[in-house]
């Protein structure tokens, strides 16, 4: 609780949690670009994630994710690991923690993405591996690329 008069410091040093998908189709990625900039108001070129609803599992929330932000059902394949990064907002340091996960295409049309969404597209996964925004996705892409060479 806080006393009256001093600051409230519970964001501070907050941690959050998302998961998130790669959804491979062949030899492509699905890539999105969110409506929402960076820090230096530039695109960015991501991966689909976001936050568990309630008590969803991170399996269920990174699966709703992918359908919400690319339009597409995914068949869960295996988990791919995590990854780690902290950012400024509104001041504040906020710590994030995304576990991702490598699905497979089923079915949809990448039009269909929900409107935090301003684009969604079928990418080649060595170029993701080369062009997503953030080093952690990546180099996520590049696990997923591995996983699915050793099973060919």
């Amino acid at each position: 609780m806080t006393q009256p008069g001093s600051r409230d410091t519970s964001t501070e040093g907050r941690a959050e949690f998302s998961a998130g998908g790669v959804v491979v189709h062949g030899d492509d990625v699905v890539a999105i670009v969110p409506v929402k900039r960076d820090a230096a108001g530039n695109r960015v070129l991501g991966l689909p994630k976001g936050h568990p609803d309630g008590d969803e599992s991170p399996q269920a929330a990174a699966a709703r994710e992918v359908r919400e932000e690319t339009g597409v059902q995914a068949e869960l394949v295996e988990e791919l690991g995590e990854i780690r990064y902290s950012y400024e907002r509104r001041g504040r340091t906020v710590s994030k923690r995304v576990l991702f996960f490598l699905f497979r295409y089923v079915s949809g049309d990448l039009a269909d993405h929900d409107h935090e969404i301003e684009d969604a597209r079928w990418i080649p996964l060595a170029e993701a591996a080369r062009t997503l925004t953030y080093k952690g996705e990546r180099d996520i892409v590049k696990r997923a690329s591995s996983r699915l060479s050793s099973d060919r």
